[in-house]
Parts: C-alpha cells; structure tokens; sequence
C-alpha cells in the first residue's frame, strides 16, 4: 500500500485568497482543497509600494518601522484571510514561484471564522468567505483552535507603505488582471504558467 501524499495547509491574506486566482497559479480545479475564512494574530497588512498586492510582517517589526509605536486595537494586530487545506507538494512549488523572492514561507498558527467547504463551492461566490465588512473578531477564549498552517511573510519592510492593503477594492478593480485569460499579460502569473510548462514543479515530487 503506497503512503499517503503529504499536504500542507496555508494561510492566504492577499491575491490568493481570490478562489479563482489561487486555482489559476496552481494549474488545477482545486477538487482537494477545502477553504475557511481564517485569522492570523500578531501580524499586519500593508500595501506593497507600487504594487496591487500587499505583505505582512509580525506586529513588532511594523510598529517599529512602519507605524512608528502607534497603538493598535485587536482588529489592527490582526490580519484576516483564508485557511486553505489540502495543498500537495507540487501546489506549494507553484505558489513558491508566484510569490518569490519578496516572501519567506513561515509556519504560522491561524484561527479558523468558519467551517471548511470545499474550495468549488466559492469559485462563483466568494463575498461570504471574505466579506467587505465583516463581523467583529471573537475574543480570543471565544476563537477556534488555531490550526499550523504556512504563509507568506514579507521580506522588504521599505517596499511597504503604512496604509492597509484592503480586499474588497482589489476584488473591484484589480483581481480581473489575475486570472482567466487577462492573467496571460500578469508577469507574475505569466512567470508560474512557464515554469509550469517546464515541469519545474515536478521536480522532486514524491
């Protein structure tokens, strides 16, 4: 009897959150992965200089660099997002190549808002799993077990700006640009389609 594959779990707080961004960048429909919203303690958000997409960095190093001390409320040391399960070797490469050099994949324990569904079920309808205007955190006694889950933190705190990264405006002007045909002109989408193509993900794969 072979051994199951091993699969990882990932915290997405940025583009990947968008269902059909995520299943662009993997290559596949995403029937084995399930999907919950999700929350990430002791970070933060920032929009990256220049860019549509943001970073996180722990609370610590923003507030020192970024926020200059100033006081956060739960919400602000807080970063929402989605868990998703499931991920085989080859996604996790693939999601490595889209993200780059910028980001270091850290294990991180987040805190599931929901139950999980299968990712199919929100690559129509996605505003209930991230909603533009959400309900209050819980406090912690009241959250879920935390869940061990990687992410992607950014490496380059002066490529950050001080202002919030926000989804909801992403989703309305910019997420288009990141799947479906309108991604063959996204360098970063573009950049994983031909590694793809070359098999790199392959490589190693057990």
């Amino acid at each position: 009897m072979s051994k199951a594959a091993k699969t990882t779990n990932a915290f997405f707080y940025g583009t990947l959150m968008h269902p059909n961004i995520l299943t662009r960048v993997i290559g596949n429909n995403g029937t084995h992965l399930e999907i919950c919203p999700a929350v990430l303690k002791e970070f933060t958000r920032h929009k990256v200089k220049e860019e549509e997409y943001p970073g996180v960095v722990p609370v610590t190093q923003s507030q020192e660099k970024l926020l200059h001390g100033r006081k956060l409320s739960q919400e602000d040391t807080s970063v929402r997002g989605t868990l998703v399960t499931g991920l085989t070797a080859k996604d996790i490469r693939l999601l490595d190549f889209f993200e780059g050099t910028e980001y270091s994949r850290d294990p991180v324990k987040v805190y599931p808002l929901g139950p999980l569904a299968s990712i199919s079920t929100h690559l129509r309808e996605f505003k209930d799993l991230v909603p533009a205007k959400p309900p209050p955190l819980p406090q912690e006694s009241e959250l879920a077990a935390a869940i061990d889950a990687d992410t992607y933190v950014f490496l380059e705190l002066d490529k950050l700006e001080a202002e919030p990264w926000d989804f909801a405006n992403f989703v309305e002007h910019n997420a288009w640009k990141w799947y479906g045909a309108a991604a063959d002109d996204n360098e970063y989408v573009a950049e994983v389609d031909r590694r793809r193509e070359r098999g790199e993900h392959e490589m190693g794969s057990v």
